[in-house]
């Protein structure tokens, strides 16, 4: 393909998920664009390197069954031609009934595709002002500075902050493998080892871990955090409740942790034959199998204690940590103020936003928006209207979302099934029948709308 010397050429701030998938959708429908990611000169804290759609919290892009929120999310992303999920399932690693991928090699995937691209531009540098003329603004949860402070002019209205916590890492071989077992719950058939790893407490284990884990010294916070962790919401924003430090959870009650990130249900230990008290699991992060991530582990305690009190957990008494975990900052925008379902902005249509700063959660919806904003950019400048994707499909749904909800108490949202319209027969279902028929709808009316899809007017 031979770059158009006539045709607009689309700018997009950020190579994370949302930005690579963008730049891809665009350019493969014959846009030029120019791709700005500022790492790796200028890091962010939480990212290691200068790869496109590096992954910082988790290895994991949920569930791929199709009476779950994720699975149905990535079937719909694979029908519309997703760069991203292609990458996660050349490069997936064992989860069960779960996508999750090597990082390293997901991310380079991604990176060695996108620069390959006679149309893709990538350029290493930061962006400080807003750019005339197209734009996807997709710079996610560490928008540098600058950049955020022009943003905040461009909206003319503050921006809204949680803060989001990464787990640690350990090492495979510094495990103790006679303590752990692999177990999925249940013992799901065609799982009979599981690919979760379980790290089992007994009552008097885990009721010294839960107070160690309350007691532990954390990093010192900010004054703005810690009035959000006090609970106060003076203009800087709160905890983001789906993803809170695990020490947080630990503080609340003896038995959050139980029955929350360390919940034993189903999880049969075989030497014993019952469930424990509590587990810790973990979950294999690359495809050599030589690092664990603690699921549902994100921590903003210091190294050391981190070092102590996770050596608590049954099994890593002598676990090796290659990545200790972090708390950070993650920006979004108040959405329903400004975006249409397009991910256009109100006021300046040429304007879109996409991924975690638009104000979706998870990894698949980041990839989900991004591709969106991408299509939506290129037939802006192909002089052809915006689609807004139905409703009852899982794409539609978050930005309607995003589009629709409450200014006033809006937060970023995960894919979810609450999230679609009712069934008219759901009423005499259960929940799992109820999202196996509302994905085939999605995908049926996903279908239907590649078909001849209709353009979106602003009301």
């Amino acid at each position: 393909m031979v770059k158009s010397t006539s045709m607009q050429t689309l700018t997009i701030l950020g190579g994370g998920l949302a930005g690579a998938e963008a730049a891809w959708q665009a350019a493969r429908r014959g846009v030029p664009v120019r791709l700005f990611e500022m790492r790796p000169a200028h890091n962010t804290g939480a990212h290691l390197g200068g790869d496109l759609a590096e992954l910082v919290c988790s290895n994991s892009l949920g569930s791929d069954l199709l009476d779950r929120a994720p699975g149905l999310l990535k079937a719909e992303l694979s029908r519309l031609g997703s760069l991203l999920i292609d990458c996660a399932r050349q490069t997936a690693t064992p989860a069960g009934r779960a996508l999750a991928v090597d990082g390293e090699a997901f991310s380079a995937r991604v990176t060695t595709l996108g620069g390959r691209h006679p149309l893709i531009q990538v350029v290493r540098a930061e962006v400080q002002a807003i750019p005339d003329g197209p734009l996807v603004i997709a710079t996610g949860p560490l928008t540098s500075p600058a950049l955020s402070k022009a943003i905040g002019a461009l909206l003319g209205s503050p921006h809204l902050y949680f803060y989001d916590a990464i787990a640690p890492l350990v090492l495979a071989e510094t495990i103790d493998w006679e303590i752990v077992y692999r177990a999925s719950r249940y013992g799901v058939v065609g799982e009979p080892q599981g690919d979760y790893l379980n790290c089992p407490f007994d009552a008097d284990q885990y009721a010294r871990f839960v107070t160690a884990l309350a007691q532990a010294e954390r990093r010192p916070l900010q004054a703005f955090e810690s009035a959000v962790e006090r609970g106060v919401q003076a203009g800087e924003g709160i905890y983001f409740e789906a993803c809170l430090p695990v020490e947080i959870l630990a503080r609340r009650a003896p038995k959050t942790l139980a029955f929350g990130p360390m919940r034993p249900v189903g999880l049969i230990d075989p030497r014993s034959g019952r469930w424990p008290h509590a587990v810790v699991q973990l979950r294999q992060d690359n495809l050599a199998g030589s690092l664990y991530n603690l699921v549902g582990f994100q921590t903003n305690l210091t190294v050391s204690e981190q070092q102590r009190v996770f050596r608590m957990i049954p099994g890593l008494e002598r676990a090796e940590f290659v990545r200790y975990g972090q708390m950070h900052r993650n920006t979004f925008i108040n959405s329903p103020l400004h975006l249409q379902p397009t991910l256009q902005m109100r006021k300046r249509a040429e304007i879109f936003f996409a991924g975690q700063i638009s104000g979706v959660e998870g990894y698949v919806g980041n990839i989900a928006t991004g591709l969106l904003a991408g299509w939506n950019a290129a037939r802006l400048i192909q002089g052809l209207a915006p689609l807004v994707l139905p409703e009852t499909t899982m794409l539609g749904a978050l930005c309607r979302y995003i589009y629709q909800a409450d200014p006033g108490t809006f937060q970023p949202m995960k894919a979810n099934y609450g999230l679609l319209p009712e069934l008219a027969e759901a009423g005499c279902l259960g929940r799992r029948e109820r999202a196996r028929l509302q994905s085939q709808r999605a995908l049926c009316d996903l279908e239907e709308f590649l078909r001849e899809p209709p353009i979106y007017q602003e009301k």
